[in-house]
Formats: C-alpha cells, sequence, structure tokens
C-alpha cells in the first residue's frame, strides 16, 4: 500500500492506494491554519484507516519544496514557512516520504495517462495558476520550480502576472460569476484569450508534445476550447508548433494519483 496526501490552502486529501494505483481508502478534511493542527488531522486520517502499514507515501504541498532537505519554504495561501514537512509525516506514516509541488505532481499523474507523448505541459487554472513539465514520465528538473502563473505579461497597458487576469478569481472579478456559471460565449471567447497568451509563452520555452489543462476552469474546457485553439494558432511558428490539446482526465484527484506515481517511482513498488 502507498499513502498519498495532497494539502490544499482550504483543504488536505488523504488516501492509501494499492501497488496498482488504485483508491482504497480516503479521508478529506479543512486544512487547518496551524501546523500543529494539521499533524494531528493527518494522524487521526491515518489511524483511522483499514490499513495503515505503507510502502512510501507521496506528499503535495502547494509552493516552494526544498526536495533534498524535505522542507516546505513557502505554502502559498498558508501561513507557514520553512516546515520540516517530510520528517514530521514520515514520523507519523513509519515509511519513507517525497514530497513536491502539486501542479508538478498533478502533471505526472495526467503525463502517465498519454505515454505516446514524450513531454507534456499541465496547466492548472482555478482559483491562481500552477504548471508542471513532465518529461518521459518524470518531473523535469529545469521546470520543477517554474511558476507559469507568475509569468509578466502586458495586459490593459501594464505589466501583470499571468494569473493575475486569466485565473479562476480573476474570471469572478472581472465577470461576477464562477467559470462554472458562465455559459455565453461572447464571454468565454475573452477568457480564452487571455489565457492563450500566457499559455502561448509557456509553449515557447517548454516546447511540449501535448498540454493538459486542469483545475476548476478548465472542466469547462468544451465551452472555450474552440476558441483557444484558434487563438494559439494566430501565434504558431515553424519553430513554435501548437501541441494538441487535452482536459484532464482525472481533475479531482489529480494530485493524489501523482503523489503515488512519484512515491512507487522513487521508492519501488512493494511486494505482494
Amino acid at each position: 500500500m502507498y499513502l498519498g496526501i495532497d494539502i490544499g490552502g482550504t483543504k488536505t486529501l488523504v488516501a492509501s492506494l494499492t501497488n496498482e494505483g488504485a483508491i482504497k481508502e480516503s479521508y478529506k478534511f479543512p486544512t487547518p491554519k496551524k501546523y500543529t493542527e494539521f499533524l494531528k488531522e493527518i494522524s487521526i486520517a491515518v489511524a483511522n484507516m483499514s490499513t495503515n502499514t505503507f510502502i512510501a507515501a507521496g506528499v503535495a504541498a502547494p509552493g516552494r519544496i526544498d526536495r533534498e532537505a524535505g522542507i516546505a519554504e513557502a505554502f502559498g495561501n498558508l501561513p507557514w514557512e520553512d516546515i520540516p514537512i517530510k520528517h514530521d509525516i514520515k514520523k507519523i506514516v513509519h515509511a519513507p516520504v517525497v514530497i513536491d509541488n502539486d501542479a508538478n505532481l498533478a502533471g505526472l499523474s495526467e503525463a502517465m495517462l498519454l505515454k505516446e507523448f514524450s513531454r507534456v505541459l499541465y496547466v492548472t487554472i482555478s482559483t491562481g495558476i500552477g504548471t508542471g513539465v513532465i518529461t518521459d514520465q518524470g518531473i523535469d528538473p529545469a521546470f520543477a520550480d517554474s511558476e507559469g502563473g507568475h509569468i509578466l505579461l502586458e495586459h490593459k497597458g501594464k505589466l501583470q502576472k499571468w494569473e493575475d487576469f486569466a485565473s479562476g478569481r480573476a474570471i469572478v472579478k472581472r465577470f461576477g460569476k464562477r467559470a462554472s456559471d458562465i455559459e455565453d460565449p461572447a464571454t468565454w471567447k475573452i477568457i480564452s484569450k487571455d489565457i492563450a497568451v500566457g499559455l502561448f509563452d509557456l509553449i515557447t520555452f517548454a516546447q511540449p508534445d501535448a498540454i493538459v489543462l486542469g483545475g476548476g476552469v478548465c472542466t469547462h474546457l468544451d465551452k472555450f476550447q474552440g476558441f483557444l485553439e484558434a487563438d494559439l494558432a494566430h501565434f504558431e511558428t515553424p519553430l513554435t508548433p501548437i501541441p494538441p490539446l487535452f482536459r484532464a482526465k482525472r481533475p479531482e484527484e489529480a494530485v493524489i494519483y501523482g503523489c503515488f506515481d512519484l512515491a512507487r517511482s522513487t521508492y519501488g513498488k512493494a511486494r505482494s
């Protein structure tokens, strides 16, 4: 058995997975603001599982990671800094632990389902925008700490972070509606154009063979994929071909499956 822990700014998902990567049990709880309370919740979740002996655990954290030291340096929406999370989780689960950024792990999970493509760019558009680049079914170290949502682009006459005008939060601020409530094609055309300008910049330096779009906004990809592909086609050059776009196949659990994929590839498949 493996354990996956997806730490979000508002909720945390803990799941046990079989050696083949099927979720056996899962527990979800609101992420406490205090780190000590978070560790208590993890302990409770693990203790309540029918099986709590694991070959390894994968942990997904938002923000910046020191992988070698096992420290989460910054958690984005959570007030935690320089947390020795690898050490602390290992004490709870009594198994080896590997940690990485949540967008990287979601990208890893989705890329494992697209084995025909060598390099996959994963972009999650929800409250903010996160990115991951997966090469040959592994997190590409050259892009492991990239923050695609923070690239600066000209928007309305000034330089702005991409996620400040193209994320789910920005959509609500601009249109007064969540993406799930928008049906008007003209509105989606505007949203598509804002997504396309940043996405093309990512394409130019990552040179992916395929793009997977995840997150809450992109669960509605069917409403704007045509606009997005047309917008990207305007930027295409012989040196920057536009790869095929895919919607994430497991948008809700992509991160937890990525935790499994990383733990198993790092520590090997458990014996039966």
